[in-house]
């Protein structure tokens, strides 16, 4: 899949690294990275010599037909985990458990904190579950990574992605051996947890919002759904009014 998705993908957009001297070349590591879109998965690991392992939705997997197996040889393919989300919590422990083994393995998992793609471009507020406990449970460092400019290739409602150069702006590993043994306590999952967002921050430039990103979606449904009930009353007060003065 490097050769066949990672190659194509970096001759034709040419993203830009900063930092990859601060992915370990060899033993366990966890990316933890802003999420701006669906090709994030696909560039980070494109431009690392290392395979990496995302955790996706279990719908990827076992979607019936022929479509649905190619699309589930392909996210076998380039280092997928399938997570079943039906419930939040299971959701939540499946993907603890896939990152610890990914860890024992001595490989490199990667993660999103902010639990989903920003809805508007800026940085949500970290998930305190997968991450802090993946890092305190295995003691493995972890890496913050900006994505940069990857929302833009593809927008939502546009088929064909445009061509242009994102970024991929890599830290300093993170060491949290500290709270080893305390994966189990929230206000340290919590504490563990901000301090990677914002050096998340810190090398995206993103504007920080204090409240989760699957809020804000929830948020921005349903404000587009109170315009558009607006609207329609509107244009039947309209109707009404025309009607009444012919």
């Amino acid at each position: 899949m490097k050769v066949s998705v990672g190659v194509p993908l970096k001759v034709a957009f040419r993203p830009w690294v900063e930092g990859l001297e601060n992915v370990p070349a060899d033993g366990p590591a966890i990316l933890a990275s802003n999420h701006l879109s669906f090709s994030d998965s696909f560039f980070l690991p494109a431009v690392l010599d290392r395979k990496v392992t995302f955790i996706a939705k279990a719908e990827y997997f076992t979607t019936p037909g022929l479509k649905g197996r190619m699309t589930a040889a392909f996210f076998k393919g380039v280092g997928q985990l399938p997570v079943d989300r039906s419930g939040a919590r299971g959701a939540g422990e499946a993907a603890i458990r896939s990152g610890v083994e990914v860890i024992e393995r001595g490989e490199l998992f990667g993660i999103y904190p902010e639990g989903t793609r920003s809805p508007d471009g800026r940085l949500y507020r970290g998930k305190p579950g997968g991450l802090a406990r993946v890092a305190l449970a295995t003691g493995a460092p972890v890496v913050p990574v900006a994505m940069i400019d990857t929302e833009k290739i593809q927008p939502p409602g546009k088929v064909m992605p445009k061509l242009m150069r994102p970024g991929i702006r890599i830290g300093e590993p993170l060491d949290f051996s500290r709270y080893q043994g305390m994966e189990h306590d929230r206000f340290v999952l919590r504490a563990v947890t901000d301090e990677v967002m914002y050096e998340i921050m810190k090398l995206s430039g993103q504007e920080y919002v204090d409240i989760y990103a699957s809020a804000a979606k929830r948020q921005l449904a349903e404000a587009a759904k109170a315009e558009k009930l607006a609207e329609k009353q509107a244009q039947k007060a309209l109707e009404k009014e025309r009607s009444g003065t012919k």
